[in-house]
């Protein structure tokens, strides 16, 4: 951070205290902005070893099964996705701060969270990140796709290097997906995802695409599915969390 920009958060956090979005303390420094010391400490970062089709953390206790219990195919068309954090606690107060009520703000934390994630972010050195889409008509209400700010905040992580393409469209406005079950949301994203117009993929490329959350990974697949079937030979997820 440069001598500029330290000068002037420091002046921002006098006129306006930044407030704790887990616990409404103020935060008083460390490297968050929305999160005080107390509870960035609770956030749940997945290190290895992790599931290689989800990114759920498996058991590393010796004898304890290795199968992970958040997946039912080994093989996702997706190629393998990696998650930051667990979402729970403060990393899904800030999605959902983020996501619902349009906490923008929030994003500088996202980056720092990604930053300290080597996990993820050897994931995704080198690859092409290409955000989930929303359908218009959602993004029209939410004002933005949260899913292309975390993938911004992801390459800005990395330096800036990973570009960020918008491959996909949208084209089925889906009823909402929390309540539904495994099967139930990969039928209701049945050819909800289609390629861009005039997009055409470089095969000798890899591509990783960006979620908020990884749940049953019904999203990400079905998005993956328009991939493939344009030829993407090399393909991998991210999310932010791992529901």
């Amino acid at each position: 951070m440069s001598i500029w920009r330290r000068l002037g958060r420091g002046l921002e956090d006098v006129v306006f205290p930044p407030v704790c979005v887990r616990c409404q303390g103020l935060v008083e420094g460390g490297a968050y902005r929305q999160l005080c010391a107390h509870c960035a400490r609770l956030l749940g970062f997945i290190r290895e070893p992790c599931c290689s089709a989800c990114g759920h953390p498996l058991p590393t206790a010796p004898g304890e099964a290795r199968d992970c219990p958040h997946c039912s195919d080994p093989a996702p068309a997706h190629g393998g996705a990696r998650a930051a954090v667990l979402l729970r606690g403060p990393a899904r107060d800030l999605l959902h701060e983020l996501k619902y009520r349009g906490g923008r703000h929030l994003l500088g934390d996202a980056e720092e969270i990604f930053r300290r994630s080597p996990l993820l972010r050897e994931h995704v050195r080198g690859a092409v990140l290409v955000p989930v889409p929303l359908h218009p008509r959602k993004r029209r209400e939410r004002g933005f796709n949260q899913s292309e700010l975390l993938a911004a905040a992801l390459a800005r992580a990395l330096g800036g290097n990973p570009p960020v393409e918008k491959l996909l469209r949208r084209v089925v406005d889906t009823p909402s997906q929390t309540r539904l079950g495994r099967r139930a949301r990969r039928e209701n994203l049945k050819n909800a995802f289609a390629l861009c117009r005039g997009v055409r993929l470089d095969r000798s490329l890899r591509y990783i695409l960006v979620d908020d959350v990884f749940t049953t990974g019904a999203t990400l697949e079905g998005c993956a599915r328009i991939l493939r079937q344009a030829g993407c030979l090399n393909l991998g997820a991210a999310a932010f969390g791992h529901g």
